[in-house]
């Protein structure tokens, strides 16, 4: 069956992880996805890896086709311009005005082509103060606050995956289907612009509200204790965590599983507001109990009880795990180079239009041929 955007052309100039994730996202939905690639060097993601195919590449750009133009020359810019003139979306990911002094910019297509929904990635916001810095994941997370609280700011370590990048690729596909959506109506394309920035910190929705009502600056232990999250190390050295959220039952089996039954009704910890200015207490007497067997043994017993708990993994750990196994989210795809390759999929899954992996990331220019091949097609048309 096809996906739910066939039939849709979208026209990616972007690099690095935020504009091509979201053009993966909707190549996945079944949009043909052309990405315009400078002649010497195409994606910098490019000379990460071997084979023209790093592990960065190749995961934020299965799907799509890639044809080499040198947007500085007539006959590239010729090139590109057709193609925009045809196409549903363009997503770009370039500092604000490197679009519009190569003639590529929104008012030059959006003329051309009305029904363009145009979609701008940049660091900060195409206007503003910080309009012109540059802009990657780790400025987005540190200026949106993210990673004030995903890490003790008295000893601050940058994560380790680019959130704010995959964040902004997620917003910027969510952007245009709303516009594509919106097409349907208006019959017009339109602006979307979204960015490192703005997209961070609203996801942070949920800490800017509880700020706004209470005045306290959250940190990472804060919704810790608000809801009841707690980590441990179990007696063989594996960690695993415990959820408790607001149910009582929860608090309730924790205390049963650990022995502690006596805490249910102990007035220190009574509420869960008691136990949230408890914390550091009930963390500490809980980890002395896990402390004394291995983790496999805690989780059965908590299981047992139906407390929210699960092993801390690695990512070779979450991969081999028998649920992950099942939903099938690991996929082996040919590669021309490298004999196979093996990717995660999505996460959604659609009834009657399904998401599809169907070919790993192009290789540079792999597909200039047929593309340009496809704009002559078109131009011996039109002169008939």
């Amino acid at each position: 069956m096809a996906g739910a955007l066939k039939g849709i052309t979208i026209l990616e100039l972007a690099s690095y992880v935020s504009g091509p994730y979201a053009g993966m996202l909707l190549g996945d939905l079944g949009a043909e996805v052309i990405k315009i690639e400078d002649p010497k060097t195409g994606d910098p993601f490019r000379g990460w890896g071997a084979a023209e195919y790093s592990a960065t590449f190749g995961s934020v750009n299965r799907n799509k086709k890639s044809i080499i133009l040198d947007l500085k020359s007539d006959d590239g810019l010729a090139a590109a311009l057709a193609l925009a003139a045809e196409a549903d979306v363009l997503i770009e990911n370039m500092r604000p005005g490197t679009m519009e002094r190569l003639g590529l910019g929104w008012d030059v297509l959006s003329a051309a082509n009305s029904r363009l929904v145009y979609c701008s990635i940049t660091g900060f916001g195409r206007t503003g103060p910080y309009a012109k810095r540059p802009g990657y994941d780790t400025v987005g997370q540190a200026m949106g606050a993210l990673l004030s609280v995903l890490t003790d700011l008295e000893n601050p370590q940058p994560m380790g995956v680019s959130l704010s990048d995959h964040l902004t690729g997620i917003m910027a596909a969510y952007g245009v289907l709303g516009a594509l959506m919106a097409r349907h109506t208006t019959g017009k394309g339109q602006m979307v612009d979204t960015s490192l920035l703005s997209s961070t910190l609203a996801f942070l929705g949920e800490n800017a509200a509880r700020y706004f009502e209470e005045g306290d600056v959250p940190k990472r232990k804060t919704r810790t204790e608000t809801a009841q999250v707690y980590a441990f190390v179990a007696g063989d050295d594996k960690p695993f965590v415990v959820h408790l959220s607001s149910p009582p039952k929860f608090w309730e089996g924790l205390c049963r599983t650990t022995s502690h039954s006596e805490w249910i009704n102990d007035p220190r910890f009574k509420t869960k507001s008691d136990r949230r200015k408890a914390y550091d207490t009930l963390k500490a007497g809980f980890q002395e109990v896990f402390a004394t067997k291995p983790r496999d043994h805690w989780l059965d017993s908590l299981r047992a009880a139906d407390v929210p708990s699960a092993p801390i993994y690695s990512l070779d750990e979450a991969l081999e795990d028998p649920q992950v196994q099942h939903l099938g989210m690991v996929k082996e795809l040919p590669h021309p180079k490298l004999g196979s390759i093996k990717l995660v999929t999505g996460a959604v899954n659609l009834s009657d239009t399904p998401v599809a992996v169907t070919s790993p990331a192009p290789g540079h220019g792999e597909h200039t041929e047929e593309i340009l091949a496809r704009l002559r097609a078109k131009d011996g048309e039109s002169a008939q």
